[in-house]
């Protein structure tokens, strides 16, 4: 009985390397799908309410909107990436922060990523955007012409800071600047916007007058070439997890000092850690992101997407009817909210290959 036993076991233990050698695995073996691979596939964003599910860097939205590739006060860069998506309200502050820029003397925006069609992880870059309540802005100013898909791709924007000494170049460094992010942190909406600690400590040291807006500018690494505007969990969604609220003093202190220590730029040491997005999952993902990726879509993008011109490519698009101004000169007396010439949906921009 004993041999019989015996062989039975061996047999069994073949049997099972066999079926392993065969390329089958047992039900359950396959490890769940990364969010980012589900979530960097949506094409358009869902049919639903506008709401935000979790937090800023773990998280979706539904109910998203686009903002055109190309309007009378900004043009959108990096098309190919398909991150102009945002909550319905962060979509409409870009568009009217690019109109009350112009008023205050600033060429027009270039817009950086704001989030996926359905937010979640994203395949490369961010560990935030997953909300559809964060953007990014570039410091560079808008050019007086449209840039073609190609510069779009591959323009580089201007970093602002000196990487040794972690502080403004003072050339590169305009009074637009200055008003640009004074603006933007004037909507309620806004709660943070992120620099880079030189350009924070810029401002600590020149701007006058009014200095109450300065809290809500933080300093983070990074940020040197664009900010970062974050606006608060909207009205209607009740999965979205608030950040804790900036201090009300001008962060002009001790906290800011800490960036001019070495202690900041200190190289990591010991192995490195994965990057969240490139392990999470969607059992790390609140419920709902999962009804989210299951919605349906709209007919079209253009069916989902606020301003533009109308046109149908980048090249076609009309030169810009906002007056263009010198970096560092005061506001022009032209209002910035001239009618948009357009009597139509725009329609979807081809974007360029990967």
């Amino acid at each position: 009985m004993k041999t019989f036993l015996t062989a039975a076991t061996r047999l069994a233990a073949a049997a099972v390397a066999a079926f392993a050698l065969s390329g089958f695995e047992a039900p359950g073996a396959h490890a769940e799908e990364l969010a980012k691979n589900l979530f960097g596939a949506q094409k358009l964003p869902s049919v639903a309410q506008p709401r935000s599910y979790g937090f800023y860097s773990k998280g979706c939205f539904s109910g998203g909107m686009a903002i055109a590739t190309d309007g009378p006060t900004w043009q959108a860069m990096r098309l190919s990436r398909n991150r102009r998506w945002g909550h319905p309200t962060m979509i409409r502050l870009i568009e009217r922060l690019s109109h009350d820029a112009v008023a205050d003397g600033w060429p027009g925006l270039l817009l950086g990523d704001i989030s996926q069609p359905r937010g979640g992880p994203m395949l490369t870059g961010h560990a935030s955007h997953q909300i559809g309540l964060d953007a990014d802005i570039w410091f560079t100013p808008m050019p007086d012409r449209r840039l073609t898909p190609t510069e779009r791709e591959n323009m580089s924007a201007t970093s602002l800071v000196n990487p040794k000494t972690h502080r403004v170049i003072d050339r590169l460094w305009t009074p637009a600047h200055e008003r640009l992010l004074k603006r933007a942190a004037s909507y309620p909406e806004v709660e943070r916007i992120l620099v880079n600690p030189g350009i924070k400590k810029k401002l600590c040291d020149t701007v006058t007058g009014d200095r109450s807006w300065l809290h809500k500018i933080r300093p983070f690494w990074g940020h040197d070439y664009h900010f970062h505007v974050r606006i608060g969990c909207q009205p209607g969604s009740t999965g979205c997890k608030a950040q804790e609220p900036t201090p009300k003093s001008d962060g002009c202190d001790k906290s800011l000092a800490w960036w001019f220590t070495e202690e900041p730029w200190r190289p990591a040491t010991g192995p490195q850690k994965p990057r969240a997005r490139d392990v999470m999952t969607m059992a790390s993902l609140p419920k709902e992101c999962r009804v989210v990726l299951n919605q349906p879509e709209p007919v079209s993008e253009a069916a989902v997407t606020l301003g533009g011109f109308g046109a149908t490519t980048v090249a076609d698009a009309p030169a810009p009817s906002a007056p263009q101004v010198e970096l560092g000169q005061p506001p022009v007396p032209a209002s910035a909210f001239a009618p948009t010439p357009v009597k139509r949906p725009p329609l979807p921009v081809q974007r360029p290959a990967r």
